[in-house]
């Protein structure tokens, strides 16, 4: 049993390692190519796991060798452009000037319900409004708005507004994030002054806490339990 859970805890920190080596991605924004990557990775990982007559080795090196496969051929499709197409594949135009392109969707074998149902979750229920929809490498379908159909936004009225930066998190679950506060040139008394004014005595009283743009500081208590 002791070596069962070894062996499993080696093949669990070994794939997530290599996972990691491989790139941040989200499932729906995976190449083909790195779908099945992940899908063999699995399998291989699953089979020493299972069956501990096998050697842990066994396991490893068709790992490996994959993520060295996929490592060298996002490597390739990232420097060469006819490389990336024939690997990635090209996005196709399945709506051009609010006219559905058959041929392009009888060749990506794509249904008019398929379509319809991923511009209901881009909030596009009418086609007339839609001058391009376009199916993307990885499976995503990126729609473009008719001009007339775009919402306003502050530059088409000349309007002049602030950027946004993102709030500087200064505490989370009672403990103080220092990093940040040495970022935004501030010191933990000064913290700790802050929090004071608001009512708070010590910072383990502190779930979360953050320095917005303006100054301002948001916080939330941790909930107190009995």
């Amino acid at each position: 049993m002791l070596l069962v859970v070894i062996r499993t805890l080696i093949l669990y920190a070994t794939t997530v390692i290599l996972l990691r080596v491989m790139g941040k991605r989200q499932i729906g924004q995976l190449q083909p190519y790195e779908l099945v990557v992940i899908i063999m990775i699995s399998e291989l990982a699953a089979i020493p796991m299972n069956n501990t007559s096998i050697p842990l080795v066994s396991g490893l090196i068709p790992i490996f060798i994959l993520v060295a496969a996929q490592v060298t051929l996002s490597f390739i499709s990232l420097k060469s452009e006819k490389a990336r197409g024939i690997i990635c594949g090209k996005p196709s135009i399945l709506i051009d000037n609010a006219r559905i392109v058959e041929e392009e969707m009888r060749r990506q074998r794509y249904n008019i319900n398929d379509l319809l149902e991923q511009l209901r979750s881009k909030n596009v229920s009418n086609i007339a409004d839609v001058q391009y929809a376009i199916l993307e490498t990885g499976g995503q379908l990126s729609v473009i708005l008719k001009s007339e159909k775009r919402p306003v936004e502050p530059q088409d009225l000349e309007l002049e507004v602030e950027q946004e930066i993102l709030p500087i998190t200064l505490v989370i679950d009672g403990q103080v994030i220092h990093e940040n506060l040495r970022k935004i040139n501030r010191t933990e008394d000064w913290l700790h002054e802050e929090l004071g004014n608001l009512g708070i005595k010590q910072v383990r009283e502190v779930l979360f806490a953050s320095l917005d743009d303006r100054g301002k500081v948001y916080y939330q208590r941790k909930s107190s339990r009995k």
